[in-house]
This record gives structure tokens, sequence and C-alpha cells, in this order.
């Protein structure tokens, strides 16, 4: 079978990194790709963003002279614009939910009334789309809350506030100032939750869900979670933090109710759903909903995965998920360590020349998957984006990955290049 991966980041490349491994898997092209997905498939200088009816038209174009019989859709834009919905209408087979579905994700707002509306645990919060209002809310509010906009904001709208001061702050820089653009019409301003998050992902058909293993996540950029959030500075799974017993209230608490929502809805939620979730001393509550793997916690996912992805994406995008998943994994813990070009998530250079790739990537249980990188006009691997490289290693336990994944790092070279080297201190400080 030939894929169709949409999407230029590490989590695109780990996707047809494993999608490759299928017996079943042909050919693998990328819409647009990295310098790093060329050593697995053909990248088409095709942009999807926004989701126009010409790049429908050469989508379908390319599924038909290519003979397509997948298109895996990474990010969480062209879902929410409705792609999924227009090459399905056109007989194409797509992993990936539409657009009622994706709006989980792309209206924080909404997927808040939901939560509520289906008994969801889910933190306190009010909605405001006038600026003075939110103001005022925020002027008077005793206890820390946490400002979201309401929109798409590539992981980055979301500013956890200490005092009113910070949170009249937030709503400045995201109602007027308009950092996030459209994604700041509406902003979400809830209570501010204590204790560990974790990343729940599953794989859905529309009715049936088989859960991913458990990981988590470090989104603020600095050592010892400080300064702003990112679109993720690594994972690593499984974590302890989740065992069995909670799996199971997860699963009934929170993915079979949202499901069930959708349903209710007439919607067939089809792909992953990933619920971002805070353990806190009350019990568990979900932060919000993603509508698509993880980035970074897919690409240790799909390190540890054993078994056939490709099937399991057919089988989520045909309805046939519980006969046809066969997914095992690998016992050691995997942990990913993102690298950043110098400045982000704020203002950063691009066309750094990176070099070591091949001593990190010859290293034992170590994978090197690009993210913001491409090619220059003398084939140079050169920084296009602000996560560059997502470097992930496997050990038998948290600290051996991550010492590990670190070493890599040190190998692997650009101009401003910086990482965390703390990814998982979280959970260690907890169960030391």
């Amino acid at each position: 079978m030939n894929v169709l991966i949409i999407g230029s980041g590490g989590r695109e490349h780990a996707l047809g990194w494993k999608l490759k491994q299928s017996k079943q898997c042909g050919k693998v092209l990328f819409a647009p790709g990295n310098a790093g997905t060329r050593s697995i498939g053909r990248s088409v200088d095709l942009a999807v963003e926004p989701v126009t009816q010409k790049v429908v038209d050469d989508v379908l174009h390319l599924c038909r002279h290519e003979k397509i019989e997948l298109v895996v859709i990474g990010p969480e834009d062209p879902l929410c614009q409705g792609l999924a919905d227009k090459l399905m209408k056109e007989g194409v087979k797509v992993f990936g939910p539409v657009a009622a579905g994706a709006r989980l994700e792309g209206d924080k707002a909404w997927s808040k009334q939901l939560m509520r509306a289906a008994s969801i645990p889910t933190a306190e919060a009010r909605q405001f789309d006038n600026a003075e209002a939110a103001l005022n809310y925020v002027r008077n509010h005793e206890t820390p809350v946490v400002v979201k906009a309401a929109g798409l904001a590539k992981g980055k709208g979301v500013i956890v506030c200490d005092d009113a001061a910070e949170a009249e702050a937030a709503v400045k820089q995201v109602m007027v100032d308009r950092e996030f653009g459209e994604a700041g019409d509406v902003v979400v301003i809830e209570e501010r939750l204590v204790g560990q998050e974790v990343s729940i992902l599953a794989l859905v058909d529309g009715r049936d869900i088989y859960v991913l293993e458990p990981s988590q996540d470090h989104k603020q950029v600095g050592e010892g979670d400080t300064g702003p959030n990112t679109g993720g500075m690594g994972a690593y799974t499984p974590t302890p933090l989740v065992d069995e017993k909670l799996m199971r209230q997860i699963d009934r608490e929170v993915l079979v109710p949202t499901v069930d929502a959708l349903r209710r809805d007439d919607v067939e939620f089809k792909g992953v759903l990933y619920a971002g979730l805070m353990l806190t001393p009350g019990g568990l509550k979900v932060l919000e909903f993603n509508v698509r793997f993880g980035d970074p916690e897919c690409q240790p996912l799909m390190v540890r995965m054993k078994g056939d992805l490709l099937s399991a994406m057919l089988a989520c995008s045909e309805g046939t998920l519980a006969q046809r998943v066969n997914i095992t994994w690998d016992k050691r813990v995997a942990c990913c360590v993102v690298m950043c070009s110098g400045g982000y998530p704020g203002g950063y250079e691009k066309g750094k020349v990176i070099t070591g790739l091949d001593e990190a990537e010859a290293m034992e249980d170590v994978f090197v998957f690009h993210a913001g990188t491409k090619l220059d006009d003398e084939g140079n691997v050169v920084t296009a984006g602000g996560r560059v490289l997502n470097v992930v290693a496997l050990g038998s336990d948290l600290v051996a990955a991550r010492d590990r994944a670190n070493a890599a790092c040190e190998k692997i070279r650009f101009e401003g290049a910086f990482y965390r080297h703390d990814i998982g201190d979280r959970v260690l400080k907890q169960t030391s």
C-alpha cells in the first residue's frame, strides 16, 4: 500500500519510519516532509495550509497519480480545516478525524462545554469574547488561573499565571496584543490545577478505542519546568504515574464518554484522541484534548511500538479496530529530547548547518527524527524551524534512556542549539 503523510515535523518523520516497517507498506510520500524524511520516502512540494479547494484538488491528483491508498494527516490545522472530510468525500481513506471531531482541539471553549455536558472531569472555567470582561474577571479572581487562547496556537496559547497581575498581562497578550492572532478571539480562563501532567493517546475508529502507552510531555522551555510554554521540549514513555487501575478509570471517565458524546452529535471520530490530563490530589482532570498524535509524545511511542501501525491506521479508517489491532510494546523506556534553535519559542534564525547527525545515529538504541530541517543548495542539512531535531533513546529505565538521549544530543551541533537535559525529572523527583 502506498501512503501519503501530510506534515513536516518530527511526528511525521516518526510515523513514516514506523509505517515503512509494515510488510503491507509500499512507497511513502511526504507533503512536504523535511531533510530527514527523505531517507524514508519522497518529499512532495505541496503546502496544505490553508485548506483551499486548490489544495484539495492537488492532494486528490497526487493520490490518483501515485496510487495512494491511505492519507495520514499529522498536524491539527488541516484537520480542523476539514481536509479529512473533503478527501473522504472523494473516496480516499484517511487517518484523522473530520472537522466536527477536530473541533475538540480547534475550539477549547466548545470542548469545555462538551466535557461539562458529558460529565467528564475538568477544571472549572469561564470563557470570554470581550477583553474588558475577561480583564475584570481576572482582576477580581482570588486564586491562580490559566489563560488559554480558545483557537489553535501551535501549543503556545496556554499561559499559566501565579497571580492576578500575571493573568491580566496574559489576557492582554492574547486578546489585545493578538499574539496568537484569531486563536485569541475567545479566551478560556480556568482554575489552575496542581499535580502531575500525563498524556493519554488512543486510536479510535468511531466506536472502539485502543489506548496507547501513557507518556509525559515537558512543555516549558527551561530546565526545571521554567519559562514559557513551547510545542514540547521532550517526552518519555511509559510513565509510572499511570497504572492499570488509573488507565481503566481514564478509559471509563474520559475516553469513552468523549467518543460517545461525539456520536450523539453524529460525529464518528476516527484517528487519534489525545487527552492531556492533570493528576490532582482530588483526582484526574482533563486539561485539553488534541485530535492527532502528540509531538513529541509520538516519537518515543513509535520507537517502543511493536506491531503493524499501518494495519491499525487502516482499521481506524474502516471502523474495524477491534478485529485488527495487534500492537505490543518494548519493555524498555523511551525518552525523547528536543533540540531547538536559539531564541525559541520566540524569534530565531534559520539556515544553520547541522553536523554530527551520523555520529548520533550510530549510537546503539538511538533514533534521530528531524523536525525543523531542510537541505540547502549545497546539500547540507540546515535548521528550518524552532524545534529542529527529536533525539530518542531506549534504556532499561528512564534515567538510562535520558542519559543516552542527552549523550546523543552532545554529538549534534548547530549554531544556537539548546535542549533540556532534565526530561523526566518531574516524575523522578516525585518517586525518589
